[in-house]
């Protein structure tokens, strides 16, 4: 709700624009379950021309499963729980990617919020950005090389077969990973222009508290004192502003390559 108002206060979204999915409603098709979240999703993007201007926000438990088609670097989809997910299963990133970004024609802009655990690409953006505002790339080449290392320091009685072993375990890791950032490259690219700003990396957990989930205060505490910032700026506002209390590190991602010096608008 707090993200409701800021939206209608900051940015004179229409009440009736907007679809609310919460657990304390009456109405059966406002409870944030599986069918009803995928249909929200759906009339979400439905019909969207250039020079629209989409939301979507969700603040709620996320996890992660097995990647089944190679897109992941680290081997795993991440996900969503709606209320009904012990009966009705998770939402996996992917399909959240087949039902609002794959449809959504250039110039059409979409800003998606996911205050979740692991939720770094839970959109399946491929352009994943750092506070220096450069396109991150993987670092599974970086860590076989540490692990390697580290085999090599340890004081054990190590085969030269052993080593080897270790090497070519995290080598074929890295290679593994490196050949799934490349597809996701391709496959999950769109040149509309969809942004993702997630309160944690794939690998961590997001908080919350009394006051709701603390990725959606700290986004709307961010844009509220200081609108006109840059992605950059936003990404590092972010941070610092988690950054005292919390381990979790805010993600920015994209759809396509993105000047992050360029102002953030929604």
């Amino acid at each position: 709700m707090n993200v409701r108002n800021f939206l209608i206060q900051a940015y004179k979204y229409r009440p009736e624009d907007m679809v609310i999915l919460t657990d304390d409603q009456s109405n059966p098709l406002s409870i944030p379950k599986r069918d009803n979240i995928l249909r929200a999703m759906k009339w979400l993007v439905q019909d969207a021309q250039p020079n629209d201007s989409l939301f979507f926000h969700f603040s709620g438990h996320g996890g992660q499963v097995k990647d089944l088609d190679g897109d992941e670097a680290d081997g795993y989809d991440e996900t969503i729980y709606p209320v009904d997910y012990q009966t009705k299963g998770h939402i996996v990133d992917d399909l959240m990617h087949d039902i609002m970004v794959k449809p959504l024609k250039p110039g059409v802009r979409l800003t998606a919020i996911f205050d979740s655990c692991h939720s770094g690409t839970a959109l399946d953006l491929p352009f994943v950005y750092s506070t220096a505002g450069t396109l991150k790339e993987q670092n599974l080449f970086k860590e076989a090389g540490m692990g390697l290392l580290g085999a090599v320091v340890q004081p054990r009685a190590l085969t030269i077969g052993g080593v080897m072993q270790g090497t070519m375990e995290f080598l074929n890791k890295a290679t593994s990973g490196r050949g799934a950032e490349e597809r996701a490259k391709k496959t999950k690219f769109s040149p509309a222009d969809v942004i993702q700003w997630s309160g944690s990396k794939d690998s961590q957990t997001s908080a919350d508290d009394r006051g709701g989930g603390v990725m959606s205060r700290a986004f709307i505490k961010c844009m509220s004192q200081n609108p006109g910032q840059s992605y950059k700026q936003m990404l590092n506002s972010l941070r610092d502003e988690l950054g005292g209390k919390y381990s979790q590190k805010p993600q920015l991602s994209c759809s396509h390559p993105l000047d992050t010096d360029l102002l953030f608008i929604m």
